[in-house]
């Protein structure tokens, strides 16, 4: 099932990053940066750091950038990204830090892969200094089942996604259980990218590499939907939607 699988990111970590080779400013890094500086953050970690794409972007903020991915293959994009991150492999249930050590952490669409995301969330706690935050930076799935033509051409993607990601009601369940003083929600950015007949086979997020929807499929599945897809448009189907709301949860210290 698909469910139970995994995706490699050690394999696809050379090419992860075409999703981003547009180099617009986006509205998760104008959040991320706003949130750093609100708290005069001289410490960050982010959980699953992956090429270390997010955690540069705060090099205004401050030169103390610490990242942790369980992936080597990612660690070693993130150190080439920029060799001044302090890089940890590691795992987000176990966070191998003293207590009291970081202005700000935060995971951005990673936390549907840790295998312990409640111990992530008291381990976030844990690593706080007073006046610090945990953001936990993600979508629900639930809420765009009908909004990403991903999830209607490639079966399993949906259930799949289901079962991985916590729902925000979760996450903030989680966060009053750790005894955060404060939770705050915010949207970080709004994804609108629909795709109109045959461009939308020019989507970066058709190479399996860009999005794990795609990277847990096998090669036939992967067929299979650019089969129906191709079919839709020998139809006539023209249209094919993406609006994705990212969110951000917030806990504070």
């Amino acid at each position: 099932m698909m469910q139970n699988r995994r995706v490699d990111y050690d394999q696809i970590a050379s090419t992860y990053d075409q999703r981003f080779l547009d180099d617009q400013p986006r509205g998760t890094t104008t959040t991320l940066l706003s949130l750093a500086r609100e708290l005069k953050a001289e410490q960050i970690l982010e959980v699953g750091c992956g090429t270390g794409h997010w955690l540069s972007s705060l090099r205004p903020v401050t030169d103390q950038l610490y990242g942790l991915d369980f992936s080597a293959g990612m660690l070693r994009q993130a150190w080439q990204r920029d060799r001044r991150l302090v890089l940890v492999r590691g795992r987000a249930g176990q966070l191998a830090f003293p207590d009291a050590s970081f202005d700000l952490v935060y995971c951005v669409n990673a936390i549907h892969h840790f295998d312990q995301q409640r111990a992530f969330i008291f381990e976030a706690r844990r690593l706080l200094r007073p006046g610090g935050a945990l953001a936990v930076i993600g979508f629900d799935p639930r809420q765009h089942r009908d909004k990403w033509y991903i999830f209607d051409y490639f079966d399993g993607a949906f259930e799949t996604d289901l079962a991985r990601f916590p729902s925000w009601g979760m996450v903030l369940d989680w966060m009053a259980e750790a005894n955060f003083a404060r939770v705050e929600w915010q949207l970080a950015e709004r994804v609108e990218d629909h795709k109109q007949g045959r461009a939308v086979l020019d989507d970066p997020y058709f190479q399996k590499s860009a999005a794990s929807q795609l990277a847990l499929l096998s090669d036939d599945e992967s067929a299979a939907g650019l089969r129906r897809i191709e079919s839709a448009l020998a139809a006539g189907e023209t249209a094919f939607p993406c609006e994705i709301f990212i969110r951000m949860l917030v806990g504070r210290v």
